[in-house]
């Protein structure tokens, strides 16, 4: 599977790769973000496996190549835990037809796990052929997970922008992290609590872990997602943030 390759093929350069080339800072990508060597070496591994499915849209250079479907990624998700050595940062792709997403990627580079969505099939492997004692070669299908977890976290995406939010998080005893990787922290909705962000959205962040998440509660408007796979949770969250300033 070429984004499977892909993403193993990546952690083994950054491995391989000295510190210099990595941090490098270079110019402005097409996401707004400045660009470092990590996010493009990421970027030209991605584009050497999947260009032959369609024309690449990169949040670091914009379009690449050409074809009829459209790959968008975001080579690096979580490009600042990466700078900073935070283990939380990986790849989301998804492969898009006109308006239609057809298959939703996200990969996490630290333990290995790969998400893929192309129909109402969710699967999760692993990169690196390890053996997880949560989850290894699982199939989650529409809200429930195969395997029996309890959640006792959420993750709030761009917490530290929305401090009154998280006051009534806590005051609802919904307790949360915030990772700092948003493709990532929606692939992992199926596991935790619920999954918020409250931001600027760009397409590259959200689109392939809205795919993967398409079976589970949702909402989404321009600055807000709420996600859960517990139908109580997100209902509670909607009346919380939503509807907050008209209660």
């Amino acid at each position: 599977m070429p984004p499977f390759e892909a993403c193993r093929e990546i952690v083994d350069t950054f491995a391989h790769s000295e510190r210099e080339t990595l941090f490098k800072e270079h110019s402005q990508g097409h996401g707004g973000d400045i660009s470092i060597g990590a996010d493009l070496i990421a970027e030209k591994i991605l584009y050497k496996h999947l260009s032959c499915f369609g024309k690449i849209l990169s949040e670091e250079s914009g379009y690449l190549g050409e074809g009829l479907h459209t790959i968008i990624i975001d080579p690096l998700d979580g490009s600042d835990n990466f700078k900073s050595g935070f283990p939380y940062y990986g790849t989301s792709i998804a492969l898009v037809n006109k308006t239609t997403t057809l298959c939703g990627i996200v990969c996490n580079f630290l333990n290995g796990d790969f998400f893929v969505r192309s129909d109402d099939t969710l699967t999760c492997k692993n990169i690196f052929n390890l053996t997880c004692a949560a989850r290894n070669e699982e199939v989650l299908l529409g809200c429930k997970s195969i395997l029996a977890t309890s959640s006792a976290i959420g993750l709030f995406e761009k917490a530290y922008h929305n401090p009154e939010i998280a006051v009534i998080l806590k005051e609802n005893n919904l307790k949360f992290r915030s990772p700092g990787a948003v493709a990532l922290s929606l692939a992992y909705a199926h596991y935790v609590d619920y999954v918020l962000f409250l931001g600027t959205m760009r397409q590259y962040d959200i689109i392939a872990g809205m795919h993967i998440c398409k079976t589970l509660y949702s909402y989404k408007d321009d600055t807000c997602i709420i996600i859960s796979k517990d139908k109580e949770t997100f209902e509670k969250l909607y009346q919380l943030i939503i509807l907050k300033d008209s209660n």
